[in-house]
């Protein structure tokens, strides 16, 4: 007889209704609640190759899928104690599970209730903006795990999306309001809870609080990350709003999307303000980010961005191309590209108007970008 036990739970509602099991092998088991007599819980349990078992996790597969495609040959039922301490007894069943009234309704994902729910819970609690981050990466084909470089790039590059996100979404907005905000910091979001056991799943919450009715301004930013995900099964669509986005945002998705690919791992997250009644999900498998890659790259100058200066001429260096504008903001310092335009005969001192693109050359592991300014054209001001 098989005896397997506890591993993790992936599903709970006033207990454990779906987790994972081992046996003493090693071999992975899934259990479903099918019927809870008073003091015990009745499971239907199938076995499961570890990389279905990640795509149920990671929210690509169903359960009635998974469970009918596992149970064509074996599949069993288990009693066990509430608390799930000792070993289950596997007790083998006879014919096709799929003809049994045992399963789940079509179109149950692990991801769609528990992110549902908990975000919008959490938020409320906290009286914040909540986002919950999820990814599955391919160490956790085996087990519930994530590399911490993983994890830490893929944040990173997330902030830095919302970041420009926020920024293009107040260039939509009034002078007054833009100068009433008491900080640049809006956009930021901080880690709060780390990855829960049994998921790779880390709350996030704004920095800043919310205004009197509940709004966060970091939710401008998301809203904004939120149209870019929208078109992630249609290349078509997503090169369209890449198109609409395009700037640093179109090219802080791209680079985000890159790094899935190179870490060979999906991503979904959820997000909700305090005064929201439902959650935003967006999500996005290895396969599209692949997908949107290449179709991304054909676009050139996605991210770069047009910068107006205006200011007195400081300085201008032959040797590196160099050159400095003294704006009301303060010294501003660009470069010339070869094929770009002579700044012979400019007079020191004097004012000029410079027509630029700003490119993000590198940006570092702390998530901090090193921008360069090339000129297009000037003119005299």
């Amino acid at each position: 007889m098989t005896r397997i036990s506890y591993k993790s739970t992936l599903f709970w509602y006033d207990g454990p209704q779906v987790f994972e099991a081992r046996d003493a092998i090693g071999g992975h088991y899934l259990a479903v609640a099918v019927e809870r007599p008073p003091g015990t819980s009745r499971h239907l349990v199938v076995g499961v190759p570890p990389r279905r078992l990640r795509r149920l996790r990671a929210g690509l597969l169903d359960l009635r899928t998974l469970l009918i495609e596992a149970g064509t040959e074996e599949w069993y039922l288990t009693a066990a104690a509430a608390d799930l301490d000792s070993p289950l007894l596997l007790l083998r069943q006879e014919g096709p599970l799929g003809e049994t009234n045992l399963l789940p309704d079509d179109g149950f994902y692990l991801h769609a209730d528990d992110t549902n729910e908990s975000t919008l819970l959490a938020s409320r609690e906290r009286h914040k903006l909540v986002m919950t981050f999820v990814a599955e990466p391919p160490e956790a084909v085996e087990d519930h795990r994530i590399r911490v470089d993983t994890l830490v790039e893929i944040l990173g590059a997330l902030q830095v999306m919302v970041k420009h996100a926020y920024r293009a979404a107040l260039r939509t907005l009034s002078d007054s309001y833009r100068n009433g905000l008491q900080s640049d910091s809006g956009h930021l979001l901080d880690v709060v809870v780390p990855a829960a056991p049994g998921s790779f799943s880390v709350l996030l919450e704004a920095s800043q609080s919310p205004n009197l009715i509940g709004e966060s301004e970091v939710a401008r930013a998301l809203r904004r990350v939120d149209e870019l995900f929208d078109g992630v099964s249609n290349p078509e669509k997503a090169l369209a709003s890449a198109q609409e986005h395009r700037g640093h945002l179109a090219g802080s998705y791209l680079r985000l999307l890159r790094l899935l690919v190179q870490r060979g791992t999906g991503m979904r997250y959820s997000w909700a303000e305090p005064i929201a009644t439902d959650v935003t999900r967006r999500a996005v498998t290895v396969a599209e980010a692949e997908r949107l890659v290449e179709a991304l790259s054909t676009v050139s100058n996605l991210s770069t961005e047009a910068v107006e200066l205006e200011g007195e001429f400081e300085k201008f260096n032959r040797t590196t191309g160099l050159w400095g504008l003294l704006t009301e903001s303060g010294k501003r310092q660009g470069r010339i590209r070869d094929d770009g335009p002579s700044l012979d005969g400019l007079e020191v001192g004097s004012r000029y108007r410079f027509t630029c693109v700003e490119e993000i050359d590198k940006i570092e592991g702390t998530g901090r970008e090193a921008h360069t300014l090339y000129l297009i054209r000037h003119e005299r001001s």
